[in-house]
């Protein structure tokens, strides 16, 4: 079945349509994904789905994943966005274990110190959930650790195996590096005593904006949060 143009919350998604264009709404739910062959699909509420004005329909192999997808990770996809600049990998996202959790923080800022936001996709089980949240005035900085925090406020259990990605250099060299901070020290030393307690738990340093599907959604979703200043939790699936 074909794809068209479509938003859910707001953001740009393809969502699987008739073949007249109408969208395709199975048990009051639509199959969307993020990008252009994406290796990962989502049911999106009906009512949360609105068709684009953009009123071409795309064939069912727009979205279909590539034919080297298979030796991507299942758990941490990497896509290559056709919207996205193609830059290399800052490395190959590391195996995880089945029976891990895996999550995407990152965090925006508009001005530097300015109105802040977090985004987060935890993908626990075959359904993701998606947050977001104003932060209000803070750096860029101090909205990347506290999405990261806020992955440890959603996973309660310590003794899952968590993996944590973000683009964050900075985040990743003062939590588990070693690195010297100069600012935001409480901050740091509670995300890193929360850490400790949690020897399952890796953070990941990703290249930002390179086309790592649910980086950039999380992304997204920090910048929904400063710009509507309200926050949101949903299972998308």
């Amino acid at each position: 079945m074909p794809w068209v143009r479509a938003l859910l919350h707001g953001q740009a998604v393809f969502a699987r349509a008739k073949l007249d264009g109408t969208l395709l709404i199975e048990g009051n739910r639509v199959e969307v994904c993020y990008s252009l062959h994406a290796s990962r699909f989502y049911k999106a509420r009906a009512s949360n789905v609105e068709k684009s004005e953009d009123t071409a329909v795309l064939p069912d192999e727009a979205c279909a994943p590539r034919a080297d997808s298979g030796a991507r990770l299942k758990r941490a996809t990497v896509v290559t966005n056709s919207t996205a600049k193609k830059r290399p990998q800052s490395a190959a996202l590391p195996k995880v274990s089945k029976d891990s959790i895996v999550a995407y923080a990152d965090g925006a800022c508009s001005g530097n110190p300015g109105p802040a936001g977090l985004g987060v996709v935890i993908l626990e089980g075959a359904t993701p959930t998606e947050m977001g949240g104003p932060l209000g005035q803070a750096t860029n900085n101090i909205a990347e650790l506290t999405a990261i925090d806020r992955v440890l406020d959603v996973v309660s259990d310590p003794g899952k195996p968590l993996v944590i990605y973000t683009d964050s250099a900075y985040a990743v060299g003062v939590l588990s590096k070693g690195w010297k901070a100069k600012a935001n020290l409480a901050l740091i030393g509670r995300v890193r005593d929360r850490l400790a307690k949690r020897p399952a738990t890796r953070l990941v340093h990703v290249r930002g904006h390179a086309g790592i599907e649910l980086n950039e959604r999380a992304d997204e979703l920090a910048r929904e949060a400063v710009r509507t200043g309200r926050a949101r939790t949903e299972r998308v699936g």
